[in-house]
């Protein structure tokens, strides 16, 4: 490794050490290392900002705009409370429920929309039974990445699969769709032992719960009217995106400038109810990443993960699988998908058939993002609001949770593909 490419690495690892130590907000921290790289000369400030996932932070910020303005009709504290009604007023039924409903939006919206429905939802129903929501935040974060596995548009690194191995919507469904399922049973099982069988509320607040009216809770009938129509509008936008040409941001875009002029909210309410310091957040930590791949570092990484296998395709997709999720979990999945791809298609070009690499690069970078708290988009928006709300999830607590589940997944997933791909 050259000078460049120990220092990118170097800024990177500082970075990560800081974030992890959480005496630093970590949008400051990504804005510094941001900085840094520039000052350091490891690329121009132009090469910086065509590493900035532009389209990420387009869906970020359309559905916060989206979100914010669905709000104001009382949609989140009708679900809320009729979740809890169809629970009996039971934590760990109404933490299912959620888990569930995560996943199922999470393969047909993308993972941020998803968890930008569910958080105030559970924000709003952990108020009324007075119990913690970081457990059910926990849950929600890793059923989004596990939910979003399971189709072309649940996550970026399977659209970015899709368009370069040409598969499609039904491919993934086919492919990736069964093992997700099973693995969001074990997980379920898991979730129960850890929580579940924790989980109390007092009698009188369950009482008090179930005597609650949903209705009552529906600020403006009109504007919910609007914000179900626009939901169901943006499930078939992201659906159709591929088809129509349009990258996901332009969904996202047009679903937040649509509901406004809709809605007719005030734009600077609903603009107060972005969560800037995570598009901040991101924005920094792109660059960050930029570095190690204008280097080459990353090149480096994923030339090894294949090259290590001496070519052998069972042993390949086995190290992919893993290597994948492990490297998706501390960096960002999309500049490493975007870098296997073309690896993978050179060797397809010769005549060699990396289906099954495909696959293995498509569950592990997916699954891996459960690994931290910055392993994917869902992580930091979900984990900002609980922290926004009084209920800091720390880098150290999501840790011991998420990468632990992420390798039982991982296991899950890898022999799922032992069992599909099996050896010639």
């Amino acid at each position: 490794m050259d000078i460049a490419q120990i220092t990118s690495v170097a800024v990177f690892l500082i970075a990560l050490a800081v974030i992890i130590s959480e005496k630093v907000h970590r949008a400051v921290v990504a804005l510094a290392g941001a900085a840094l790289v520039l000052m350091l000369g490891l690329m121009p400030f132009d090469e910086a900002l065509s590493h900035i996932d532009f389209n990420t932070l387009g869906v970020l910020f359309g559905m916060m705009l989206f979100i914010s303005v669905v709000k104001m009709s009382g949609l989140f504290e009708y679900l809320a409370v009729a979740c809890a009604h169809l629970a009996k007023g039971q934590p760990w039924m109404i933490m299912v429920l959620f888990v569930l409903l995560t996943a199922v939006l999470s393969a047909f919206l993308d993972n941020v929309t998803t968890v930008l429905l569910i958080g105030p939802m559970t924000l709003n129903i952990c108020k009324m039974l007075k119990v913690n929501p970081v457990p059910f935040f926990m849950t929600e974060i890793m059923a989004s990445n596990i939910g979003g596995t399971a189709t072309l548009i649940g996550d970026p690194p399977n659209i970015m699969i899709g368009s370069a191995a040409g598969y499609t919507f039904a491919d993934f469904v086919a492919v990736d769709a069964p093992v997700v399922v099973v693995i969001l049973a074990v997980v379920l099982v898991c979730f129960y032992f850890m929580y579940g069988r924790k989980m109390a509320v007092a009698q009188g607040d369950r009482d008090e719960v179930l005597g609650l009216r949903a209705a009552d809770y529906i600020k403006d009938r009109r504007l919910m009217g609007v914000s179900l129509g626009m939901i169901a509008l943006v499930v078939v936008g992201f659906m159709l995106h591929g088809a129509l040409g349009w990258e996901s941001c332009v969904i996202a875009l047009g679903a937040a400038a649509l509901i406004l002029l809709l809605s007719r909210a005030p734009i600077d309410e609903a603009l107060a109810n972005v969560e800037w310091t995570t598009l901040v957040f991101f924005a920094g930590l792109f660059i960050i990443v930029g570095a190690m791949t204008a280097t080459g570092v990353i090149d480096m990484l994923a030339s090894w993960l294949v090259n290590v296998t001496g070519g052998d395709v069972f042993l390949t997709m086995l190290v992919l699988v893993f290597g994948s999720a492990v490297v998706s979990a501390f960096l960002d999945n999309i500049p490493f998908v975007a870098t296997m791809i073309p690896i993978l298609a050179s060797m397809q070009a010769t005549g060699m058939d990396v289906t099954p690499l495909w696959w293995a690069v498509s569950l592990g970078a997916c699954l891996g993002g459960n690994g931290t708290l910055i392993g994917a988009s869902a992580n930091v928006v979900l984990s900002d609001i609980s922290r926004k709300n009084g209920h800091t999830i720390t880098f150290a607590q999501y840790f011991k949770v998420g990468f632990p589940m992420m390798l039982l997944t991982v296991v899950i997933a890898a022999g799922y593909l032992v069992l599909r791909f099996p050896p010639a």
